[in-house]
């Protein structure tokens, strides 16, 4: 089992920025993946970022792309995401999640923590 906590949303105009946290325990974190999706009222899951096992590879959906940059920190077994030039379309419930190196699918996932973008 891997829990995962979620730190950091909050309320912010657009343009401003945001720092999300996921704290990781309970397995060897560099065994996963990490990744963070959102859901918006209304609307389906949707993939956020992904970064690989030591960081150096992450990939981003093409709508927060240049805007949002994910990192990770083994030896703190921390996953951050920062987002800047924040726009009310980002208003969402993120999640972070882990997946395990030998799986296809994120088996973990984090309580959320609500980002609200006002205009």
């Amino acid at each position: 089992q891997v829990q995962l906590v979620e730190s950091g949303g909050g309320l912010v105009q657009a343009g401003g920025s945001l720092r999300l946290s996921c704290s990781a325990s309970g397995r060897t974190f560099t065994n996963y993946f990490m990744g963070w999706f959102r859901q918006a009222p209304g609307k389906e899951r949707e993939f956020v970022s992904s970064i690989s096992r030591t960081g150096r590879t992450t990939s981003y959906a093409d709508s927060v792309q240049g805007r949002f940059t994910s990192s990770r920190d083994n030896a703190q077994n921390t996953v951050s995401l920062q987002m800047n030039s924040l726009k009310p379309e980002d208003t969402a419930v993120y999640y972070c999640a882990a997946r395990d190196f030998l799986s296809n699918d994120y088996s973990y996932w984090g309580q959320g923590t609500q980002v609200t973008v006002s205009s």
